[in-house]
């Protein structure tokens, strides 16, 4: 018999992505007796719990219950899913993705294959709306100079990583680690997986798992979203400073130094050198990065979106992480 299944979804407010999420769920070629689907809505005030009771209505065969997050955050959307799932193995999925249609057996063949604590695979992100922002946005993110060595966004070999987007666990892993922690509002997936690794588990990237993301639409909606993540890293690496890689570390400093040589440079002149190199360096190479991939996409908009994409990914992310280091009472275990 094949494992049971439970796919957990935290949500709020997703109306325009969770039908997305649900008809690609539906659509799964994994045995759908062995699978249930758990999402955890954050109190929604949109149209998010018409649309999945309408999904659930003409979908009887499909078996999809909804809890209550009265938190509102990601992790405890996570816990509350998987307090009410029943399944041997629990597939995390997000709102704003689509799984492809082998995504559910892939994750359960490539547990079976390594005995890993967590398995995910690559996002294939694609803009939410076809205009030359989203466009922007969607390239960007996926790029190196956006996604530095990340294998999910870039994709790459099959082997052990630090982390995968959303993930699939063995239940026995997640009974032996505990619950996510609520207290991290963001980048609560990879300090489970800092969690999962020092307790003797491995975290194995396979590029067969694969699903779409949809990329935010909007560059005010970018600079909200990276700043959650650049912040909530620097929370969790406050109490996991081992689990630092390089491409965390190359925002904040570049923001920083950018911030200190442009002040210094009033009270020491040769700063402003030094200032007018790094950010005539960095304006240099994003625009190279637009020239190229415009020229790849054959997308002239991305001339421009592109590099305004990636400025507001570095710069958000950087200075909201520098806020976090800087800004940490209340932290635990540090």
């Amino acid at each position: 018999m094949k494992p049971e299944v439970s796919i957990i979804v935290p949500c709020y407010n997703e109306e325009k992505t969770i039908s997305l999420l649900l008809e690609a769920i539906d659509n799964q070629s994994y045995d759908r007796a062995a699978v249930e689907v758990v999402i955890a809505d954050g109190m929604s005030t949109d149209g998010t719990r018409a649309r999945i009771d309408e999904f659930i209505a003409g979908h009887p065969d499909l078996r999809i219950r909804v809890v209550e997050n009265e938190k509102r955050i990601i992790p405890a959307g996570i816990n509350r899913a998987i307090e009410n799932a029943k399944g041997d193995i629990l597939v995390r999925l997000d709102a704003h993705a689509a799984p492809d249609r082998e995504y559910v057996a892939s994750c359960v063949a490539a547990l079976e294959r390594t005995n890993a604590a967590n398995v995910g695979g690559v996002w294939d992100i694609r803009p939410s709306e076809d205009r030359w922002m989203p466009r922007a946005i969607a390239v960007a993110a996926a790029h190196p100079l956006g996604a530095g060595d990340a294998r999910y966004r870039t994709g790459g070999k099959a082997g052990e990583t630090d982390t995968v987007p959303f993930g699939a666990f063995p239940r026995r892993w997640v009974e032996k680690v505990g619950p996510f922690e609520e207290d991290l509002e963001t980048n609560e997936d990879y300090e489970y997986n800092v969690r999962l690794k020092r307790a003797g588990g491995m975290i194995y990237f396979d590029p067969e798992i694969r699903s779409t993301y949809y990329a935010r639409p909007d560059f005010v909606s970018l600079a909200k979203q990276y700043a959650r993540y650049g912040f909530w890293k620097a929370r969790m690496l406050l109490r996991y400073p081992a689990s630092i890689r390089w491409r965390q570390v190359i925002p904040p400093v570049f923001v920083g130094a950018v911030v200190v040589l442009g002040l210094l440079g009033f009270v020491f002149k040769p700063a402003w050198w030094l200032w007018g190199s790094a950010v005539g360096s960095y304006l240099v190479l994003t625009l190279i990065g637009a020239l190229i991939s415009a020229r790849r996409k054959r997308d002239p908009g991305l001339l421009i979106g592109f590099p305004l994409a990636l400025w507001t990914m570095h710069f958000s992310w950087g200075g909201a992480f520098i806020w976090g280091m800087l800004n940490h009472r209340g932290r635990r275990g540090v």
